[in-house]
């Protein structure tokens, strides 16, 4: 409870003062002028151009980041339980390249013909993309190691298409926007984007949360978790269900954003300890965090160009995983 407790604490600081970061000089106490007036339905004290920053700009934007960093963080920490590999991350199961694919169909080959956006294209090519891997991993077996071969030349598949479709067909200016996006990127976000991946990570959390003793028992193996009464396929099947439809949701809204699912649950896991009644929680809070300042770091470090905050987050990803790397075999 105190490491919950204080993790809340630090992301709604976080997010107070990561919107106050910027090109306008706005205060935390004109943040919460404008947050008020807009829930409350009263007048804001700053002008329309500086309200505007702070409501339609800056807060969408550094929620969502809050909101992918969260869900990617949980969806992370599910697949190391269910696949029991430290290795594991949300893009396991192909769903990154899947929603990359989608994406493109739409902005280069105009797929849809304009009544589909980049979002609806992106979540369409990662549900493609899943289905396939669940019918190959259940073609070959179900278990979780072909779970993960599955899942590789899914994101292989889609990689080259998406490759295929860029090379081919698009201009230098729409290749330029593409790669942009496919590098994952919070540019552009809106409320829209907020509710749906908000709504998204809050039934994923009611789910997780739920299997959370299940998740205990998979770290001792699946023999050992049917032996607890564990459903062991179904439960692998709802879980890895909740955790790719998620990513689905958060990639198709902000981009592949890596090293997030990958090294927070470890760094939590050192906090928390292994019980997922706990970890996920504070996973969740320690994702948020981190993207926030991630995507601060991303449009401001170079401003008035921005850097793509998949790129950042790999660049600290790499460094702070092989440390995690190193503190866990010296623990052994």
């Amino acid at each position: 409870m105190l490491w919950t407790a204080l993790g809340s604490a630090l992301l709604a600081l976080s997010v107070a003062v990561a919107i106050t970061i910027g090109p306008a000089d706005i205060g935390v106490g004109e943040v919460g002028s404008v947050v008020t007036a807009h829930l409350t339905g009263g007048t804001s004290t700053l002008s329309p151009i500086r309200d505007g920053i702070v409501w339609d700009l800056r807060l969408p934007r550094t929620l969502l980041a809050a909101v992918c960093g969260a869900g990617l963080a949980v969806c992370g920490t599910v697949m190391q339980a269910l696949l029991r590999n430290p290795l594991a991350d949300p893009f396991v199961l192909g769903v990154s390249s899947g929603a990359s694919t989608g994406a493109v169909a739409v902005v280069v080959l105009g797929v849809g013909g304009g009544l589909l956006s980049v979002t609806g294209g992106a979540f369409l090519g990662a549900v493609v993309s899943f289905a396939l891997v669940l019918l190959l991993s259940h073609t070959l077996g179900g278990s979780t190691d072909r779970v993960v071969l599955a899942g590789v030349a899914a994101m292989q598949l889609f990689s080259a298409l998406t490759s295929f479709v860029v090379m081919t067909a698009a201009d230098a200016e729409t290749t330029r926007g593409v790669l942009f996006w496919l590098l994952g990127s919070l540019a552009g976000s809106g409320w829209t984007e907020v509710g749906t991946c908000l709504a998204a990570l809050a039934a994923a959390l009611l789910v997780c949360g739920g299997y959370a003793r299940t998740l205990d028992a998979f770290a001792f193996g699946e023999e050992a978790a049917a032996s607890l009464g564990v459903a062991v396929v179904r439960t692998r099947l709802v879980l890895l269900c909740v955790t790719a439809l998620l990513t689905a949701a958060l990639v198709s809204a902000a981009g592949a954003i890596g090293f997030v699912g990958l090294v927070l649950p470890h760094a939590a896991r050192a906090l928390a300890g292994p019980g997922h009644a706990r970890l996920l929680p504070i996973t969740a809070l320690a994702g948020a965090v981190f993207l926030v300042w991630a995507d601060t770091l991303a449009r401001t470090v170079l401003d008035p160009q921005e850097v793509p905050v998949g790129v950042l987050t790999s660049l600290i990803g790499v460094p702070a995983f092989v440390l995690v790397l190193y503190r866990t075999r010296s623990a052994r």
